[in-house]
C-alpha cells in the first residue's frame, strides 16, 4: 500500500452539460452522499447561470475538501453529446495544487477516452502507489505536493500591501479565534485572499478553519455555525446583512474591514496590537523578503507573546490564567483584554 498521505481522497465524480444545456451529476466513485453531491452541484459553474467559466474552485464542507475542475470540450472528441464537463475531488486534506494538478490528467483521460473507467484506474492508482502515469495524459506524483507548499501557496504579503496596518485586525480576529467572513463578487479573488490568512497564525497550521466558498444556504451555514472560528468567503453581497455570521466582515472591492459591535471590546486596539502590526507591515513591504520569510517574522513574534502567556500560566494553580491574574501585572487595558481573550482561544483560561 502506499504511504498514508496518498490516503486523503476520499472520492471522484463528475458533471457533464449536454448540447441541452442540461448538467447533470452522471457518475462517482466509490460514493457521494446526497447532501454532499447537492453541495458539489451549487459549486459547480455549469449549474450557475450567466457565469463565465471558473476553471478551477475550491472549498470545504462538513470537514470534506472538494476540488471542481471544470472544461469546455472542443471538437473533435469522443464527447459526442457533451459540450463542458466537471471533474470533482473530494479529500480529507487542503492542497489545492495537488489536487487541480492530478483533475487536469483526469480531464485528460476523459476527453480521450469518454469513460470514467479510465479515471477509476486512476484514482485507484493514486490511491494505491501515490502515482497515476501514461505517456499522452501526462503524470501526477502525490509526493511532489506537500502540505507545507500549499500553506505557503497564499501570498501575506498581498494582504499587507492590500490592508497595511488594518492587517493587525485579522490577526487579532485569527489569534482569538473570530468569525471572519469575507465578500468578493469573483470566485478566484475571494479563494486566493482568503487561503493566505491562516498563515497569520503559523503556529497553529491549522487551515480547517478555511471555508473559502459558502453561499446563503441552510445546510452550509448550519456547517459554519458548528466551527468555533472561521475565515469564510462569500459571493453573495447578501451576506453584508449577516451580522450572525460574522465578528469582522472585510469588503474585498473596497478594502474595508468592519468589526461587528458584539466583538469590538475582544478587538479592542492598543499598544501591544500596534507593535505587532508595524512588525507585520515592515517585513512585508521589504521587497527582498518572501511570503515564507514574512510569515516566519509574524510567527516570532507570536511566539513571544504565547510564551509570555505561557510563563504566566505556569505561575497559576492548575497553569490555568485569570483575570486577576491579569489584573495584578497592571497591564495596560488593551493589552490585559487580548491576553485574557487570548489565553481563552489558547485554553489557558480558567474558567
Amino acid at each position: 500500500m502506499a504511504a498514508p498521505e496518498t490516503q486523503l481522497m476520499l472520492s471522484i465524480g463528475l458533471i457533464e452539460k449536454d448540447l441541452n444545456a442540461d448538467t447533470l451529476w452522471v457518475w462517482c466513485y466509490p460514493s457521494v452522499s446526497a447532501e454532499l453531491r447537492e453541495v458539489l452541484l451549487s459549486k459547480c459553474c455549469l449549474t450557475q447561470d450567466s457565469q463565465g467559466l471558473n476553471t478551477f474552485v475550491f472549498g470545504q464542507f462538513c470537514r470534506t475538501w472538494y476540488y471542481i475542475s471544470t472544461v469546455e470540450v472542443q471538437e473533435p472528441t469522443t464527447l459526442k453529446k457533451v459540450t463542458h464537463f466537471s471533474i470533482v475531488v473530494t479529500a480529507k486534506d487542503f492542497n489545492p495544487e495537488k489536487y487541480a494538478a492530478f483533475s487536469r490528467v483526469l480531464c485528460r483521460m476523459y476527453i480521450k477516452h469518454g469513460s470514467p473507467v479510465k479515471m477509476m484506474e486512476g484514482y485507484i492508482a493514486v490511491l494505491t502507489k501515490g502515482i497515476c502515469q501514461s505517456d499522452e495524459n501526462g503524470s501526477f506524483l502525490v509526493k511532489d505536493y506537500n502540505v507545507r507548499k500549499a500553506y505557503l501557496a497564499g501570498s501575506v504579503k498581498d494582504v499587507v500591501s492590500q490592508f497595511g496596518m488594518e492587517t493587525i485586525i485579522l490577526y487579532t480576529a485569527l489569534m482569538l479565534k473570530k468569525r471572519i467572513v469575507v465578500h468578493h463578487p469573483r470566485i478566484e479573488a475571494l479563494l486566493e485572499f482568503t487561503r493566505a490568512l491562516p498563515a497569520l497564525t503559523w503556529h497553529r497550521k491549522d487551515w480547517s478553519i478555511l471555508h473559502p466558498y459558502v453561499h446563503l444556504t441552510d445546510s452550509e451555514l448550519e456547517n459554519l455555525r458548528t466551527c468555533t472560528g472561521y475565515v469564510a468567503g462569500f459571493v453573495d453581497p447578501q451576506v453584508s446583512n449577516r451580522s450572525d455570521l460574522f465578528d469582522v466582515y472585510v469588503n474585498l472591492p473596497d478594502s474595508e474591514i468592519t468589526v461587528s459591535q458584539s466583538a469590538k471590546e475582544a478587538m479592542a486596539m492598543g499598544k501591544l496590537h500596534k507593535d505587532i502590526g508595524l512588525v507585520i507591515v515592515q517585513s512585508a513591504e521589504d521587497a527582498d523578503r518572501t511570503d515564507g520569510q514574512v510569515i516566519k517574522d509574524i510567527s516570532i513574534k507570536t511566539r513571544e507573546i504565547l510564551a509570555n502567556l505561557a510563563s504566566l500560566a505556569e505561575e497559576c494553580e492548575n497553569s490555568k490564567i485569570t483575570l486577576e491574574t491579569l489584573k495584578q501585572r497592571h497591564f495596560p487595558p488593551a493589552t490585559e483584554n487580548f491576553l485574557f481573550h487570548l489565553a481563552a482561544a489558547e485554553q489557558l483560561l480558567k474558567i
